[in-house]
């Protein structure tokens, strides 16, 4: 895989973009396959990047330990990684993702099965836009995507309003 920092040429928005190769990228934009997420505009093309390198496997580190000292941990338990958050962290971080979702929530009209529906309406001009929320499968939510309709999935579950407590 392939990751690319692409650049939406008129409205200036940066994302990434993964292709199996590089000639899959060329195949996709030639075709006109590759668009903003964004803005739905299909004038995208590379952004400058720094190069993303990895050691290759056959490389050794930079330090070897000998082999002929035995290394012994000084501790009897390893310690856990210290470049992530912690649990209670991890924890807040996601009451506050939910607090978020519940307040944008508020502001948005649950339409279950029919949201594929609805969003192509109001996209085409068939209905009157609106925030909207509901159900729909990946295939689904690719094709709105690939007809330029702007979604996103999601972080938590929503239990239907007929079915809240």
């Amino acid at each position: 895989m392939i990751v690319y920092d692409l650049e939406c040429r008129d409205g200036a928005h940066r994302f990434e973009g993964w292709f199996k190769s590089s000639e899959d990228f060329a195949r996709q934009h030639e075709r006109g396959l590759v668009a903003c997420p964004h803005c739905g505009s299909d004038q995208v093309g590379k952004a400058v990047q720094a190069p993303r390198l990895s050691r290759k496997g056959n490389q050794l580190p930079d330090r070897v330990p000998s082999r002929s000292k035995a290394v012994v941990p000084q501790s009897p338990a390893p310690e856990a990684p210290s470049d992530g958050p912690s649990p209670a962290q991890a924890a807040e971080m996601m009451r506050a993702l939910a607090t978020m979702q519940a307040e944008a929530l508020k502001s948005s009209r649950y339409v279950g099965g029919s949201f594929v529906k609805d969003a192509r309406a109001m996209h085409y001009g068939e209905a009157e836009a609106e925030t909207i929320h509901g159900q729909a499968t990946v295939a689904e939510a690719r094709e709105l995507l690939e007809e330029g309709i702007g979604l996103m999935p999601l972080p938590f579950p929503v239990v239907p309003p007929e079915q809240a407590n």
